[in-house]
């Protein structure tokens, strides 16, 4: 591990200004100088580099990085009003860039049930899972007939054939419409009260690119709507007022910076969602970094009062990133789309399933030219390797011989991806962001469903890391909870649920994993010259640790607590 003291490349001329000010008697120009915060007395990691570096101290004036180096050389930097802040011993660094998630659903959790599966919660069984239920109702004083919602519901982790459905929740909520959405975010388990409200029978078509799970011998549906025979349910949920979505947007952003996240991911971003971003941003509601990608189906509608000029800006903290595409499922789902087989067969008892595109090839192909054509960044969610290769096809389809230019076009998830995809993603340069995490939470699961091979590759850090490749690494916020330590635990373990290894030789070191949750990311968002390290004229987005994740053993990482989280100098979260 290297250690250094130097200044970053460039600085000289500055610091030189710095200690010629800082030679002359006290006035204007020395108080211009004098930094708002000089942080020192802990592990300052900077995140610069291939290799680890530390400073004794970093300086912070006007929300920028001024100085990063020798504590000596820092206090050059304080005048009257300057706080020096003593660490103490702790650890500070970037703070964290959010890698893909869905951002906009931070603003309803307060409104639902928590069934995430142990240990983020209590849905490990149905009771567990109905209780929660109960709980949100009665907290909440829910009247009879309106519809009441839970998320994180986890079919995988219940015994063999275990499974939630309409039977399991009608008897116990005969007066309110309950809908249990599923962990993968790609559909929920509705009740009787639910299906009825949204129409949905024995007579409703299962629509192309989607799932509705039929009970055994017939054809009344069981409860789990999937894909696209759930859309239209999504489309229709009910929406808060206009003051009750701005108190909730502002609570959201809570939940990412207690969790030391100041650049979140809005990872399919529809027109209602839009305008709540949009209106917050406007009225100053943000107070972290938010990336929107509007859904490729509403692309045409967001361009006309979204030009593609008024992508990649900032506005009021929010940016349009770029366009999403999503064209398969979720592996533990079933419904990600593979060129061989499921071991298991489908959701629906389907056999030789191998799962589908969520649009036809043809339509794949068109949506990616569009983006391009457009001059916008895409993002594009892949599972499967038939759903990889149908986006390499899409890809070198739409740019020709561009196609390795420099688009930094991010593949969403790119779980089982193979290694001649991985050649392929080196060459052309594009970036996946991984999603290590379901080495804990569904490892077992895919081992199941794939077969050890393939489900041991999930994810391949170390392969893509091998080729090259940047990448970024997320949570998938709130298929998961919104914990980039977990992450990056999950990155250097690969440890399941039961404890076992979930491919042992595509484990990272911590510092890689790291760089997977801050440089990576804003390289991919373009925004390497603003953030992702701890160096001058960078952003002071930071985040203090009670440990450095360079110096724990590897299992204890995800142990690590958030004590601060600071956006452009300024705390946006402090620990109780």
């Amino acid at each position: 591990m290297k250690t250094s003291l130097a200044l970053p490349l460039g600085l000289a001329g500055v610091c030189g200004l710095f200690l010629v000010i800082a030679s002359c008697k006290p006035g204007a120009k020395e108080q211009a100088a004098a930094a708002d915060t000089i942080f020192h007395g802990g592990s300052i990691l900077t995140m610069a580099g291939k290799e680890p570096a530390y400073v004794e101290a970093l300086a912070v004036k006007d929300g920028k990085i001024v100085f990063a180096g020798s504590k000596d050389e820092a206090l050059k930097l304080k005048g009257g009003s300057t706080t020096v802040s003593d660490l103490a011993g702790k650890h500070l660094m970037p703070s964290f860039i959010d890698g893909h998630g869905h951002f906009i659903n931070a603003l309803s959790l307060a409104g639902q049930a928590n069934c995430y599966a142990a240990p983020f919660g209590p849905g490990s069984t149905k009771e567990g899972i109905i209780a929660s239920v109960k709980k949100l109702i009665a907290d909440k004083n829910i009247p009879k007939g309106e519809i009441v919602m839970g998320y994180g519901y986890d079919d995988s982790i219940f015994p063999e054939g275990g499974k939630l459905t309409a039977a399991d929740l009608d008897p116990h909520f005969p007066d309110h419409p309950v809908m249990v959405g599923h962990v993968s975010l790609h559909g929920a388990v509705l009740n009787s009260l639910a299906m009825k409200k949204y129409n949905i029978s024995a007579d409703t078509p299962t629509p192309p690119g989607g799932v509705i799970v039929r009970k055994p011998g017939g054809n009344e549906p069981e409860g789990l709507l999937m894909e696209t025979a759930f859309l239209p349910i999504f489309g229709q949920l009910p929406k808060p007022s206009p003051n009750e979505q701005m108190a909730a947007l502002v609570e959201g952003q809570k939940i990412f910076a207690a969790a030391g996240v100041t650049t979140a991911h809005e990872g399919a971003t529809h027109i209602p969602d839009l305008q709540i971003l949009q209106r917050g941003a406007k009225e100053g509601k943000l107070f972290i970094d938010v990336i929107a990608y509007p859904f490729i189906t509403e692309f045409e509608h967001v361009m006309r009062t979204n030009p593609a000029e008024t992508f990649m800006k900032y506005n009021g903290r929010l940016k349009l990133g770029g366009i999403k595409v999503t064209i398969d499922g979720s592996p533990q789902g079933r419904t990600a789309h593979f060129t061989t087989p499921y071991l298991t067969g489908g959701p629906a008892g389907e056999t030789d399933w191998r799962g589908e595109p969520t649009f036809p090839v043809e339509t794949i192909n068109k949506m990616v030219k569009s983006v391009y054509d457009a001059k916008l960044p895409l993002i594009i969610h892949c599972n499967g390797d038939a759903a990889i290769d149908n986006f390499l096809k899409a890809h070198e389809l739409a740019l020709g011989d561009a196609k390795a230019g420099d688009h930094r076009s991010g593949i969403i998830h790119c779980q089982f991806v193979r290694k001649d995809q991985l050649d392929t993603i080196a060459a052309w340069k594009l970036i996946p962001s991984f999603y290590t995490e379901h080495t804990y939470f569904f490892g077992s699961t895919h081992v199941k469903n794939r077969g050890k091979e393939q489900a041991h590759f999930l994810s391949p850090l170390k392969s893509a890391l091998d080729r090259g490749i940047t990448f970024a690494n997320h949570t998938d916020f709130n298929v998961a909870p919104i914990d980039q330590l977990f992450v990056v635990w999950s990155a250097v373990n690969r440890v399941s649920r039961e404890g076992d290894v979930i491919g042992p030789d595509e484990r990272i070191g911590a510092y890689d994993a790291l760089k997977a949750v801050t440089s990576n990311v804003a390289y991919w968002y373009r925004e390497e010259a603003t953030k992702g390290t701890l160096e001058a004229g960078k952003l002071a987005d930071l985040v203090v640790l009670d440990k450095d994740p360079l110096k724990v053993e590897p299992m204890a990482i995800k142990d690590i607590k958030v004590l601060e989280t600071f956006k452009e100098g300024k705390s946006i979260y402090r620990a109780p």
